[in-house]
């Protein structure tokens, strides 16, 4: 199914608060509510909206520090990149992991209370993960942008 110019108001709009009404969503995309809660059932079927969640101040949740760990594996066969895989994603800290090309073979999202947390993060789980040839790891200083948003 494709999506037309409705669609992508209604898309546009739940990312920006989720948690608005059917009355309040309708009215922005320019439907009557059953039309408007019609197309999100549609929306929600066909996979367009995956789900709906809270964003978290990770200030408030005592996880100010974010971590970009690189990481490069000692070779490249499906049963070690499958371990790794199977292995970081139990890390709770680690907020994303993504198979890169380039330098690195993954690159990770971590987040931490400060530095001394992480280097408990990195003993505890990190230094133990299988197959891993080289770790690097960089702290963001400050956040200049963030989004959940994709564009639609």
């Amino acid at each position: 199914m494709t999506i037309d110019a409705t669609d992508r108001k209604i898309l546009a709009a739940l990312q920006r608060k989720g948690r608005m009404s059917n009355s309040e969503l309708s009215e922005q995309a320019n439907l009557s509510p059953s039309a408007c809660h019609r197309r999100v059932q549609r929306l929600e079927a066909e996979g367009y909206i995956k789900d709906y969640v809270a964003l978290l101040d990770a200030r408030k949740m005592n996880v100010p520090t974010t971590v970009f760990v690189e990481i490069t594996l000692q070779g490249q066969a499906e049963e070690v990149l499958e371990a790794f895989e199977k292995a970081v994603a139990r890390i709770p800290d680690v907020l994303e992991c993504h198979l890169m090309a380039g330098t690195a073979d993954y690159i990770l999202k971590v987040v931490a209370e400060n530095t001394e947390d992480f280097a408990r993060i990195h003993r505890q789980y990190l230094s133990r993960l299988p197959g891993v040839a080289q770790m690097q790891s960089s702290f963001a200083l400050r956040t200049v942008f963030k989004t959940t948003a994709l564009p639609v």
